[in-house]
């Protein structure tokens, strides 16, 4: 049964939080058990760097995805999960404009992923580009992709005095 998404929210949780806990069971449900992996094998303790954001209705997370810096300058959006029955209703596309909000905020000029190529049509849609070649990630093809932020502040007298 889908819950009223007039009452969702998205924030950041903290990570090894109860709501940590149940984004895994989420991210568990929706990444790895379909490739016959778990996420319980991954090491999950490099995610205590990482800004988890989750989107809930009435306290159940529905979804999910991570940023981690990759430098000053680029931040990677991965795991991004949405339960099965919350797709097609924009979940994941207000989780990625948040998470982009909050990237520009903290002054962020590039956002980059790893698609899997089943959902680099959703990613396209919200201006990400593709960049390289397909690859292989936990067995299936993926795509890296990327989205610019914003320009660094940067001021051209020059054409102030025209």
């Amino acid at each position: 049964m889908i819950k009223n998404l007039e009452n969702g929210i998205i924030k950041i949780i903290d990570y090894n939080s109860d709501e940590y806990k149940q984004s895994l069971i989420l991210r568990d449900k929706i990444l790895r058990k379909p490739l016959g992996l778990s996420i319980y094998d991954d090491d999950l303790t490099k995610e205590r760097d990482d800004i988890i954001f989750a989107y809930l209705i009435d306290n159940e997370i529905i979804g999910t995805l991570l940023l981690a810096e990759l430098n000053q300058n680029e931040i990677r959006m991965r795991q991004v999960a949405v339960e099965e029955s919350y797709r097609k209703l924009g979940i994941g596309t207000r989780l990625i404009k948040f998470a982009e909000i909050y990237a520009k905020e903290q002054g962020y000029l590039k956002m980059v992923l790893h698609a899997r190529m089943e959902a680099v049509p959703f990613y396209e849609k919200l201006a990400y580009q593709k960049v390289g070649e397909e690859f292989k990630e936990v067995g299936i093809l993926h795509i890296s992709m990327e989205k610019k932020l914003q320009q660094k502040n940067t001021i051209n007298l020059a054409s102030r005095f025209k």
